[in-house]
């Protein structure tokens, strides 16, 4: 049987890591979020603060054809590759340790496109958490000590940035239904709720197989 995979996408201030933590503790397997960034320092040779600069950043100078095209080729040391601007470099880098991962064990692997790079794993559920403005305002003022304005403004900035990464790299868009398996409200089930629905949605999947 392959590994069972949990990718989780989110807006910000919505819980989504959370959910994934608390997913993770309920089937003792390992959440990777800021964790992936140094497995891919490791894999790479790319040291880790380069991944931290560039961690679900937006990108739009080059076209997203040339990093799958690129991508296709392979190796690190090959000549397109070592041409390739760094953000791109970073990209696939995450891409294939993404990838290693879901290889090696069951998981839950929080943001960066990872639903994507597991598109072709049968056995990965992908999912979106998000909650209404007001919920989030609130939770992100209360964690980062901050006005409800500048939470406000933060949660704007931050959820433009994974857009704006998520539909440049992938061939979907953040946040819509359709790019997902489960789009969850975690304001109205709460984080636990949220975690039984995605039992539940395993549990219905691995009973039609």
């Amino acid at each position: 049987m392959s590994n069972k995979i949990y990718t989780i996408g989110r807006e910000f201030g919505s819980g989504g890591k959370a959910v994934g933590e608390a997913l993770a503790n309920r089937l003792g397997i390992k959440l990777y979020d800021k964790e992936l960034l140094q497995q891919a320092a490791k894999d790479s040779g790319f040291c880790e603060e380069i991944f931290e600069n560039h961690d679900e950043k937006p990108t739009s100078s080059f076209l997203y054809s040339l990093v799958m095209d690129t991508y296709s080729v392979g190796s690190y040391n090959s000549s397109p590759f070592l041409d390739m601007p760094l953000n791109h470099k970073v990209f696939l880098a995450q891409f294939e340790t993404i990838k290693k991962i879901a290889d090696r064990e069951s998981c839950v692997i929080v943001g960066r496109c990872a639903d994507y790079a597991l598109a072709d794993y049968p056995d990965c559920i992908n999912i979106f958490i998000h909650s209404d403005m007001e919920n989030r305002v609130k939770a992100v003022s209360k964690r980062l000590n901050i006005t409800e304005n500048k939470a406000k403004d933060l949660i704007q900035k931050k959820d433009k940035q994974r857009a704006s990464y998520y539909n440049y790299y992938s061939s979907k868009r953040w946040g819509d239904s359709t790019s997902y398996h489960l789009t969850l409200d975690a304001g109205k089930l709460g984080i636990d709720g949220c975690v039984d629905m995605i039992l539940k949605f395993r549990e219905i999947m691995d009973a039609q197989k």
